[in-house]
């Protein structure tokens, strides 16, 4: 189990952090010999047998069972990159050294070089000035593959690698053709050149032996005879015939999720040692809490659905008790997987905080690696509109009819209707609008009073009483007098008057808008014997426009205003 780690992620000033209490996924891993394009045994000699394969090293880029795959490698013979340089057909290299000027291929390229009724491997190297030359391995010098002043070059084939992901449970196949060898651990790399394929590939390969790339006879894609020419055609169907090489990835587990006392923690004295939200409660910053996918329709980790719901009830609850004994911290709930209206009407009765909102339905995206549809908690996407709304706008406006982004759609579709039964209940919707895209429709929280019936209120007044306790630190132990008193309500009117500015507060003029009391009608001598300083302040926060209604009557020429 993972306990106690924290991570924090930046973005616009805002940070994550994660308390993990889980057993953490694993990566898929797997390992293959890949032929290219034969194995065969050099001719008798100081070099002994020639090994020309690759090993290759190949693991799931993300961890969890989606790693889980087959990948297929097979070698290909490429267009021949001397076509059309000699028009006649004749051979057009002759005697050695071997080079020619001509674009196609690269540094570090491997080709098969076809001469008279021979082919060998070859490697392919670039001068600065651009000229090619076709390097044969030190072993085979003096053999009589080598080309000589009677025998030109008339061929040269790059070897390539196609490449051929299957991914578990029918999943459409994924297929990279035309690969360079040298370049399918770069293109497959931990950190690929783009960041589109940084989140699409599902796999890393790395190469773990060089031995492939010497030089030698390759006798499975020799003519029957001397007599028949060596094509393009023949070696395209001599590597045609080579079975792919396949690579099974397995043991990729998403983990064993956390139960409801993994998700409450451990208040070790040693704050390295803590877990789960209590491992959270030294971290002075955060302001939004969330738990994405607990509240998963029927999770593998256990025997039933009714479990998962009484895990989910109880991990919600974990979750408001955290954010009310900290005081500064909203709960952001998710509904459960496949609700339909009446069982998150249930799920929504068993709780009432005025420090927590709950949602629904869970939000539909594609998935950037398998490419498939799948269903999302929908706690993640308000958590980032939460922060979205408050650089973009402010924290008193409230996080509502703000595009969901990157969703394809919704679970289920939610109508006026329902959204009139869900929405007076503290359930705050997600909804498609035709022209205007998909919304979330709702800023409520689950309180009961009306005071704090809305979401922007509670986490702006959470801004306000922790901006001042901040910004009055400086008070503590200092002369507990009238000269102190003064400098406190001069400090925090101050303060209030800017966010009046700001249009944060309701009213025509400050007066209206805020009070600031600190002398003695707010403390008795007793509290100033205890040495207790209390201000008394007062704000009318500006609430939505929730409902806009407009009425409409008729008006004739001769009636009057």
């Amino acid at each position: 189990m993972w306990h106690a780690v924290r991570a924090f992620f930046e973005n616009g000033g805002k940070r994550l952090y994660i308390a993990r209490t889980y057993t953490p996924r694993t990566g898929s891993t797997g390992q293959a010999r890949v032929v290219v394009p034969d194995t065969v045994t050099e001719p008798e000699g100081p070099g002994g047998a020639l090994d020309t394969s690759l090993t290759l090293y190949v693991h799931a880029r993300f961890p969890g069972a989606a790693g889980n795959g087959t990948l297929l490698v097979s070698p290909v013979i490429g267009a021949n990159a001397l076509t059309g340089l000699d028009g006649n057909g004749a051979p057009i290299l002759t005697g050695p050294p071997v080079s020619v000027r001509f674009n196609g291929l690269a540094s570090g390229d491997r080709v098969l070089l076809v001469y008279g009724a021979n082919v060998a491997l070859a490697t392919v190297a670039v001068s600065d000035g651009g000229a090619v030359s076709f390097a044969l391995a030190e072993r085979l010098r003096g053999t009589d593959l080598l080309p000589t002043a009677n025998t030109g070059i008339s061929g040269v084939y790059p070897v390539l690698l196609n490449l051929t992901w299957r991914s578990p449970g029918g999943d459409p196949n994924r297929s990279w053709s035309g690969i360079r060898p040298a370049d399918v651990t770069e293109y497959f790399s931990v950190s690929p050149p783009t960041l589109g394929l940084q989140r699409t590939l599902p796999i890393v390969v790395r190469r773990m032996s060089d031995a492939w790339l010497a030089a030698g006879p390759l006798s499975g894609l020799l003519p029957s005879s001397a007599n028949d020419p060596v094509t393009g055609a023949s070696l395209s169907k001599a590597a045609a015939l080579k079975a792919p090489t396949s690579v099974s990835l397995s043991a990729g587990t998403d983990g064993d999720l956390p139960t409801a006392s993994a998700y409450e923690g451990r208040a070790e004295l040693d704050s390295s040692a803590r877990s789960g939200l209590k491992a959270l409660e030294d971290i002075e910053d955060i302001s939004i809490v969330a738990a994405p996918g607990l509240t998963a329709s029927v999770p593998t980790a256990l025997a039933s659905a009714a479990e998962a719901m009484i895990r989910a009830l109880s991990v919600s609850g974990n979750l408001i008790s955290h954010c009310e004994r900290m005081r500064y911290r909203i709960a952001v709930l998710d509904s459960v997987e496949g609700h339909s209206i009446a069982d998150v009407r249930a799920f929504r009765a068993r709780f009432d905080s005025k420090y927590a909102a709950l949602y629904y339905p869970w939000v539909r995206i594609l998935d950037p690696v398998t490419r498939k549809e799948v269903n999302m908690p929908p706690s993640g996407f308000i958590s980032g509109i939460y922060a979205r709304n408050d650089v973009q706008r402010a924290v008193f406006k409230a996080p509502a009819n703000e595009v969901v982004q990157l969703a394809l759609g919704f679970e289920q579709t939610i109508n006026t209707a329902q959204q009139e039964v869900l929405n007076p209940e503290g359930i705050n919707c997600l909804r498609f609008f035709e022209g205007r895209g998909l919304r979330v429709w709702g800023a409520r929280t689950m309180s009961s009073d009306p005071e704090w019936k809305y979401v922007n209120v509670r986490r702006y007044f959470i801004y306000l009483e922790r901006s001042i306790d901040r910004g009055t630190q400086w008070a503590v132990f200092e002369p507990n007098g009238t000269e102190l008193w003064a400098n406190v309500r001069r400090t925090i009117a101050d303060f209030l008057f800017n966010e009046f500015r700001s249009g944060a507060l309701l009213g025509e003029r400050p007066e209206s808008a805020f009070f600031v009391k600190c002398d003695r009608s707010t403390m008795t001598q007793n509290d100033l014997d205890n040495g207790r300083l209390i201000c008394l302040v007062g704000v009318a926060p500006l609430k939505p426009a929730e409902f806009v209604i407009f009425r409409i009557g008729q008006w004739t020429a001769e009636s009057k205003a």
